[in-house]
């Protein structure tokens, strides 16, 4: 998988609770822009700046406008991939939300948060953990404020009443043994009957795993990917595809989307980008995934356009078979300065191709279409929104990436308001083993941080190659993890690279080392406090920072070059020899290449789940204790800018400005109005 998602390294300062469960955040005084919105649970929410949007050209914003409307439609999609009853749920509290009265109430307010919780995470399962969000008020509070609600607020299905809704999705909240996890990821159970994501309907995990089996040709050299944009379900005992498509599942919604996308060919850029968006629109017509590798070259090719988009049914970390896609946008524009440095990298990827350690045959021979780019988003959507990454690599299918290409991106605005919201926040005063690697990550961690994000998306995902007949899919549920360690290994290894001073990318040969140590810190400790005590990593991208830590750690432990010491009863990263771990990240990616690349599954298997998959309980109670007296929230998302049209007598658009004072709940009811069309359940 192509996503990569910001690591926990520091966070904003918070104040106390105000009452109502939410905290309210000062800004730093050396920046008059929000960025801090509110706190709530284990979240906090931020704004975005998008720097330069004023000195586009009015055909620019105005295309941009209408790429973020097609962003916005998709919303519901996502709700209803990642759960069956979600859109009822969330319909179900916002019109309680809107109407009750007793708002200071405690279980009102403990619903307020539950509530904001359901639209961070597009569903009622963590964003992040997959675990369902356990609710603070009672069942016989929300059973009396459903009822006492306005039934025409409710979202009741045809000759359904009160009572048969609250049957229904009662159980979905308040029951723990019903619909637990989103995404099941333990090893030996039937993943796709213990995942509550709604990609699979009485189907098992060898059922699905059968059917698309037998639709593949190990002889095509340019596969589809197989039920990528569809649901499986079991119908009168026959499996069959239900295709997300106009005229298919989920029409109403595409229908919207392919409306603003019409209206955005109509002001593209250039003939390129109008043919990329007329591509994309006939795909979302007709659902055939081979007219989606099409939209997707033609997507790789276009690289003369200053606008740009991502727009459908992108990634599978949601499906526990990792087939099928969520539903997803960004919409941007090139930042044109920082866009530089990537070109740089640009230019010389096949020179970090062919120095790469991994085995001859697992290397391209010919580097072909990598490009790269810094962007500024201008509005996040789907499965980007509110948790957005910091950089993307599309597309995923490896043999358009080997043939056509690939597509990097490095979100600069995104990345420097997370920056701007960490400042003075104690967290690498507190996990940092001195001095000197506090200062050193205040030097060189942030443009460190962003390098290893450039090479990550543009070199990491865009190296090495399958070998002939070797299936995409071979390594099942393992795939998205070993595929983001092989880019972290790629970037980490290069980051210590004396080219990339050579190059002008890093100002010292030892700057890499602020990225190494905050990797090894995040990997082995600190990411720990977003997992609850007594629980296993579950998401990709967690396994994968901990299998490369935890890999790297006991490899280099021979040569003493990484240790864990205990300083005052608290433990701490010491890394003694960053030359050392350099090799021994340059190991590890040979071997995770070579699995890659032969589709072994045994061995991802057993390297994610010795490494990547299990916590010491111990080690983990001790970063939670050391972590509450510093009140961070150790997830975040952003609230989006509102787009401001301004038209003349005849209704063209005369000017196009950003808003940014819309808050989170605001945002979010008014999305659940406007953009809201899909039935509550879609079968």
């Amino acid at each position: 998988m192509q996503k990569l998602m910001i690591a926990l390294s520091t966070a904003a300062v918070l104040t106390a609770c105000n009452g109502d469960g939410k905290k309210t955040v000062p800004q730093t005084e050396t920046d008059s822009f929000n960025y801090r919105v509110e706190q709530f649970a284990d979240l906090e929410i931020l704004r975005y700046k998008v720097p330069g949007f004023e000195e586009l050209t009015l055909q620019q914003k105005t295309l941009l406008y209408y790429l973020s409307e097609a962003a916005l439609e998709g919303r519901d999609i996502l709700f209803d991939q990642n759960g069956k009853y979600n859109l009822t749920i969330r319909r179900t509290l916002e019109a309680v939300y809107t109407s009750y009265k007793d708002t200071a109430s405690a279980d009102f307010k403990a619903m307020e948060v539950y509530l904001k919780r359901v639209w961070f995470s597009n569903g009622i399962h963590h964003h992040y953990a997959s675990d369902k969000f356990q609710p603070d008020f009672s069942e016989s509070f929300f059973r009396n404020a459903v009822k006492s609600t306005d039934p025409t607020l409710l979202p009741l299905q045809t000759g359904e009443g009160v009572d048969q809704l609250l049957e229904t999705i009662v159980p979905y909240i308040f029951d723990p043994k019903v619909a637990p996890k989103h995404l099941n990821q333990k090893d030996g159970d039937d993943l796709v009957q213990t995942s509550a994501s709604n990609y699979y309907q009485g189907v098992t995990q060898q059922e699905a795993e059968d059917f698309y089996n037998a639709m593949k040709d190990t002889t095509d050299k340019t596969p589809v990917s197989y039920g990528l944009n569809s649901r499986l379900v079991k119908e009168n005992g026959k499996l069959t595809e239900k295709v997300w498509k106009v005229g298919g599942l989920y029409s109403a919604a595409i229908g919207r989307i392919v409306g603003w996308l019409e209206k955005a060919a109509s002001v593209a850029e250039n003939d390129k980008q109008k043919a990329v968006i007329e591509s994309l629109i006939t795909y979302y017509r007709t659902g055939d995934l081979k007219q989606f590798d099409e939209y997707a070259i033609l997507w790789v090719k276009d690289l003369d356009s200053r606008i740009d988009f991502v727009n459908g049914f992108t990634e599978t970390y949601g499906d526990p078979l990792g087939m099928k896609a969520s539903w997803e946008s960004t919409v941007n524009f090139k930042n044109l300065e920082a866009t530089k440095r990537t070109e740089i990298i640009s230019k010389n990827a096949q020179w970090f191709e062919d120095h790469s350690p991994v085995a001859k045959q697992f290397k391209k021979e010919k580097v072909k279409g990598v490009s790269a780019k810094v962007i500024n988003v201008a509005i996040l959507g789907g499965d980007c929104y509110p948790a957005t990454p910091i950089g993307i690599n599309l597309p995923n299918a490896n043999w358009i990436r080997q043939m056509h290409g690939s597509k990097s991106v490095t979100i600069d605005n995104i990345t420097e308001a997370y920056d701007k919201a960490a400042a003075g926040s104690g967290f690498t005063k507190e996990y940092a083993w001195s001095e000197k690697e506090v200062n050193m990550l205040k030097e060189y961690g942030f443009i460190a941080d962003n390098l290893h994000t450039d090479l990550h998306e543009c070199l990491g995902h865009g190296s090495g190659k399958l070998l002939p007949g070797v299936d995409p899919d071979a390594l099942k549920s393992y795939g998205s993890t070993v595929e983001e360690a092989r880019a972290d290994l790629f970037a980490l290894y290069y980051l210590g690279d004396p080219k990339l001073v050579e190059l002008g990318l890093l100002p010292t040969n030892d700057a890499y080392q602020a990225e190494y140590y905050k990797y090894m810190m995040n990997g082995l400790m600190t990411q720990l406090t977003r997992i609850e005590l007594g629980k296993n990593v579950e998401e990709a991208h967690m396994r994968n920072r901990q299998l490369i830590a935890r890999w790297a750690y006991e490899h280099a432990m021979k040569s003493n070059a990484v240790e864990l010491k205990v300083k005052e009863g608290k433990t701490y990263v010491v890394v003694n020899d960053y030359k050392e771990l350099r090799n021994q990240f340059g190991v590890l990616l040979t071997e995770v290449q070579r699995i890659k690349s032969e589709g072994d599954y045994q061995a991802a298997r057993l390297l994610v789940e010795n490494y990547g998959v299990k916590v010491d309980p111990v080690l983990h109670k001790e970063i939670l204790d050391r972590f509450v007296p510093l009140h961070i929230a150790p997830y975040k998302g952003f609230v989006n800018p509102r787009f401001v049209v301004t038209k003349n007598d005849k209704g063209d658009i005369i000017d196009v400005t950003l808003d940014y004072t819309e808050g989170y709940s605001a945002q979010m009811l008014r999305y659940s109005k406007e953009y809201s069309v899909l039935p509550s359940v879609n079968d």
